[in-house]
Protein backbone atom coordinates (compact mmCIF):
# COMPACT_ATOMS: atom_id res chain seq x y z
CA UNK A 1 0.00 0.00 0.00
CA UNK A 2 3.19 2.70 1.00
CA UNK A 3 5.16 2.01 -2.38
CA UNK A 4 1.55 2.24 -4.29
CA UNK A 5 0.64 5.53 -2.62
CA UNK A 6 4.29 6.68 -3.32
CA UNK A 7 3.78 6.10 -6.86
CA UNK A 8 0.54 8.09 -7.00
CA UNK A 9 1.62 10.79 -5.11
CA UNK A 10 4.74 11.36 -7.33
CA UNK A 11 2.21 10.79 -10.66
CA UNK A 12 0.81 13.87 -8.86
CA UNK A 13 4.19 15.54 -8.69
CA UNK A 14 5.05 14.90 -12.70
CA UNK A 15 1.29 15.64 -13.65
CA UNK A 16 1.78 19.65 -13.33
CA UNK A 17 4.50 21.86 -15.59
CA UNK A 18 7.14 22.86 -13.69
CA UNK A 19 10.82 22.92 -14.65
CA UNK A 20 12.64 23.10 -11.26
CA UNK A 21 13.42 19.70 -9.43
CA UNK A 22 11.21 18.63 -6.78
CA UNK A 23 11.78 16.55 -4.12
CA UNK A 24 8.85 14.05 -1.99
CA UNK A 25 9.57 14.53 1.67
CA UNK A 26 7.36 11.77 3.54
CA UNK A 27 6.77 12.70 6.40
CA UNK A 28 6.35 10.25 8.73
CA UNK A 29 5.83 11.56 12.08
CA UNK A 30 3.89 9.29 14.32
CA UNK A 31 4.17 6.72 11.94
CA UNK A 32 6.70 3.47 12.95
CA UNK A 33 9.85 2.21 11.60
CA UNK A 34 8.45 -0.37 10.03
CA UNK A 35 6.16 2.05 8.07
CA UNK A 36 9.02 3.67 7.08
CA UNK A 37 11.10 0.86 5.99
CA UNK A 38 8.60 0.27 3.93
CA UNK A 39 8.75 3.47 1.94
CA UNK A 40 12.74 2.93 1.43
CA UNK A 41 11.95 -0.18 0.15
CA UNK A 42 10.22 1.91 -2.11
CA UNK A 43 12.80 3.92 -2.78
CA UNK A 44 12.04 6.74 -0.76
CA UNK A 45 14.98 8.42 1.15
CA UNK A 46 13.76 12.28 2.41
CA UNK A 47 11.68 11.71 5.66
CA UNK A 48 10.15 14.58 7.71
CA UNK A 49 9.63 14.42 11.96
CA UNK A 50 7.63 16.47 13.93
CA UNK A 51 8.45 15.60 17.33
CA UNK A 52 12.27 15.23 18.35
CA UNK A 53 12.50 11.98 20.23
CA UNK A 54 10.29 10.00 18.14
CA UNK A 55 12.51 10.86 15.49
CA UNK A 56 15.88 10.12 16.88
CA UNK A 57 14.51 6.67 17.89
CA UNK A 58 13.67 6.24 13.98
CA UNK A 59 17.10 7.86 12.58
CA UNK A 60 18.81 4.87 14.70
CA UNK A 61 16.66 1.84 13.75
CA UNK A 62 16.73 2.94 10.36
CA UNK A 63 20.77 4.59 10.20
CA UNK A 64 23.03 2.86 7.36
CA UNK A 65 20.40 3.41 4.57
CA UNK A 66 21.67 7.02 3.44
CA UNK A 67 18.56 8.47 4.49
CA UNK A 68 17.76 12.38 4.62
CA UNK A 69 16.04 13.19 7.42
CA UNK A 70 14.22 16.89 7.68
CA UNK A 71 12.82 18.90 10.61
CA UNK A 72 10.20 20.25 10.24
CA UNK A 73 8.28 20.93 13.43
CA UNK A 74 8.39 23.85 16.14
CA UNK A 75 11.92 24.01 17.55
CA UNK A 76 12.21 24.13 21.65
CA UNK A 77 15.63 25.66 22.20
CA UNK A 78 16.33 22.72 24.98
CA UNK A 79 16.37 20.65 22.00
CA UNK A 80 18.44 22.09 19.22
CA UNK A 81 21.29 20.83 20.32
CA UNK A 82 19.69 17.53 18.96
CA UNK A 83 17.91 18.34 16.38
CA UNK A 84 21.69 20.09 15.27
CA UNK A 85 23.41 16.58 15.59
CA UNK A 86 21.14 14.64 13.86
CA UNK A 87 19.14 16.15 10.94
CA UNK A 88 20.33 17.17 7.62
CA UNK A 89 17.76 20.04 7.05
CA UNK A 90 15.53 21.98 9.82
CA UNK A 91 13.08 23.90 7.53
CA UNK A 92 10.79 25.45 10.58
CA UNK A 93 13.82 28.13 12.09
CA UNK A 94 11.44 30.69 12.64
CA UNK A 95 13.24 32.80 15.29
CA UNK A 96 17.01 33.76 14.80
CA UNK A 97 18.26 32.75 18.33
CA UNK A 98 16.76 29.19 16.93
CA UNK A 99 19.20 29.64 13.67
CA UNK A 100 22.47 30.81 16.08
CA UNK A 101 22.09 27.66 18.27
CA UNK A 102 21.32 25.49 16.05
CA UNK A 103 24.76 27.01 14.34
CA UNK A 104 26.96 26.86 17.58
CA UNK A 105 25.66 23.16 18.29
CA UNK A 106 26.40 21.68 14.82
CA UNK A 107 28.81 18.99 14.97
CA UNK A 108 32.46 20.26 12.40
CA UNK A 109 32.03 16.34 11.61
CA UNK A 110 28.78 16.54 10.20
CA UNK A 111 29.24 19.00 7.48
CA UNK A 112 26.98 22.15 7.68
CA UNK A 113 23.68 22.33 8.22
CA UNK A 114 20.92 23.33 5.61
CA UNK A 115 18.39 25.19 7.03
CA UNK A 116 14.83 26.89 5.62
CA UNK A 117 13.08 30.21 7.19
CA UNK A 118 9.41 29.92 8.29
CA UNK A 119 7.74 32.45 6.70
CA UNK A 120 4.37 33.46 8.67
CA UNK A 121 3.48 34.46 5.14
CA UNK A 122 -0.16 35.50 5.59
CA UNK A 123 0.40 37.04 8.85
CA UNK A 124 -1.94 34.96 10.49
CA UNK A 125 -2.03 34.97 13.96
CA UNK A 126 -2.06 31.36 15.08
CA UNK A 127 1.02 30.25 12.85
CA UNK A 128 4.66 31.02 13.57
CA UNK A 129 7.39 32.76 11.43
CA UNK A 130 9.59 34.94 10.61
CA UNK A 131 6.98 38.34 8.57
CA UNK A 132 7.45 39.23 5.24
CA UNK A 133 8.86 42.82 6.29
CA UNK A 134 11.36 41.08 8.34
CA UNK A 135 13.25 38.51 5.94
CA UNK A 136 14.99 41.65 4.41
CA UNK A 137 17.14 42.17 7.77
CA UNK A 138 17.00 38.57 9.04
CA UNK A 139 19.11 36.91 5.91
CA UNK A 140 22.08 38.84 6.38
CA UNK A 141 22.56 37.72 9.48
CA UNK A 142 21.49 33.82 9.38
CA UNK A 143 24.12 33.99 6.66
CA UNK A 144 26.83 35.28 8.61
CA UNK A 145 26.73 31.95 10.48
CA UNK A 146 29.51 29.94 9.55
CA UNK A 147 28.00 26.19 10.22
CA UNK A 148 25.01 26.57 8.61
CA UNK A 149 23.45 27.15 4.96
CA UNK A 150 20.58 29.39 4.41
CA UNK A 151 19.11 27.43 1.55
CA UNK A 152 15.18 29.27 1.36
CA UNK A 153 12.10 29.50 2.46
CA UNK A 154 9.06 27.27 3.76
CA UNK A 155 5.64 28.24 4.53
CA UNK A 156 2.25 26.68 5.74
CA UNK A 157 -0.36 28.48 3.55
CA UNK A 158 -3.47 30.04 4.53
CA UNK A 159 -6.13 27.44 3.78
CA UNK A 160 -8.43 30.06 2.30
CA UNK A 161 -6.17 30.72 -0.73
CA UNK A 162 -3.32 28.69 -0.65
CA UNK A 163 -2.38 29.56 -4.17
CA UNK A 164 -1.80 33.33 -3.31
CA UNK A 165 0.45 31.99 -0.42
CA UNK A 166 2.63 29.74 -2.48
CA UNK A 167 2.62 32.87 -5.61
CA UNK A 168 3.95 35.17 -2.43
CA UNK A 169 6.22 32.77 -1.86
CA UNK A 170 8.01 32.41 -5.01
CA UNK A 171 8.34 36.28 -5.05
CA UNK A 172 9.97 35.95 -2.25
CA UNK A 173 12.60 33.57 -3.25
CA UNK A 174 13.26 35.11 -6.33
CA UNK A 175 14.45 37.97 -4.14
CA UNK A 176 17.27 36.02 -3.31
CA UNK A 177 19.33 34.22 -6.27
CA UNK A 178 21.65 32.44 -3.76
CA UNK A 179 18.70 30.59 -2.38
CA UNK A 180 17.14 27.33 -4.39
CA UNK A 181 14.57 26.08 -1.95
CA UNK A 182 10.55 26.51 -1.29
CA UNK A 183 9.53 24.06 0.57
CA UNK A 184 5.38 24.41 0.63
CA UNK A 185 2.74 21.71 -0.09
CA UNK A 186 1.09 18.91 1.53
CA UNK A 187 -1.23 16.01 0.66
CA UNK A 188 -4.17 18.91 -0.24
CA UNK A 189 -2.63 20.93 -2.35
CA UNK A 190 0.81 19.64 -3.74
CA UNK A 191 -0.02 20.62 -6.99
CA UNK A 192 -0.46 24.15 -6.34
CA UNK A 193 2.51 24.43 -5.04
CA UNK A 194 4.60 22.44 -7.44
CA UNK A 195 3.39 24.87 -9.84
CA UNK A 196 4.24 28.02 -8.24
CA UNK A 197 7.91 26.43 -7.95
CA UNK A 198 8.40 24.22 -4.72
CA UNK A 199 10.91 22.03 -4.53
CA UNK A 200 10.22 20.42 -1.58
CA UNK A 201 6.73 18.47 -0.64
CA UNK A 202 5.73 17.71 2.48
CA UNK A 203 3.41 14.46 2.40
CA UNK A 204 2.61 12.14 4.65
CA UNK A 205 -1.49 11.62 4.44
CA UNK A 206 -1.61 10.48 1.09
CA UNK A 207 1.42 8.19 1.89
CA UNK A 208 0.79 6.31 5.46
CA UNK A 209 -2.99 6.99 5.08
CA UNK A 210 -5.12 8.14 7.74
CA UNK A 211 -3.33 8.82 11.34
CA UNK A 212 -4.97 6.71 14.08
CA UNK A 213 -7.25 9.14 16.32
CA UNK A 214 -5.86 9.70 19.58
Amino acid sequence: MIAHNLDKVNARIHSVGHDQAVQLIAVSKTRTSAELQLAVDAGQNHFGENYLQEALDKIDSLKGQNLVWHFIGPIQSNKSSKIAENFHWVHSVDRIKVAKRLNDQRPDAMGKLNILLQVNIDQELTKSGFLLDEIASVVPQIENLPNIVLKGFMCIPSQANPAESFAKMAELLAKYPAMDTLSMGMSQDLELAVENGATFVRIGTDIFGARAAK
